[in-house]
């Protein structure tokens, strides 16, 4: 699986976990130079607190565009290590 936005492959892993749709890559198949530290923080009922990383990519920012859950709840606990998009970044 590969995840692209702005024309470059921000993460790319043989292994990822879907929950509700969407595909969860382990951090470490991250290209960390396009990601920085949000502010941000979302709860979900059932995963926990989310955090989210900005995208940034050839002077384009994607703000939120990445999430993962830190310190998911047991329920989740499959996605520990693992981060996911939305805002237009393509995973196929």
């Amino acid at each position: 699986m590969k995840a692209i936005w702005n024309n470059e492959v921000i993460a790319e892993s043989d292994v990822t976990v879907v929950v509700e749709g969407n595909h969860y890559f382990p951090a470490s198949s991250l290209n960390k130079e396009f990601f920085k530290t949000s502010e941000t923080s979302t709860v979900c009922s059932w995963k926990g607190t989310a955090n989210y990383y900005d995208i940034d990519v050839n002077n384009k920012t994607n703000r939120d565009a990445a999430w993962y859950y830190a310190n998911p709840t047991s329920a989740a606990s499959n996605i520990a290590g693992y981060v996911a998009f939305w805002k237009g970044v393509l995973v196929s």
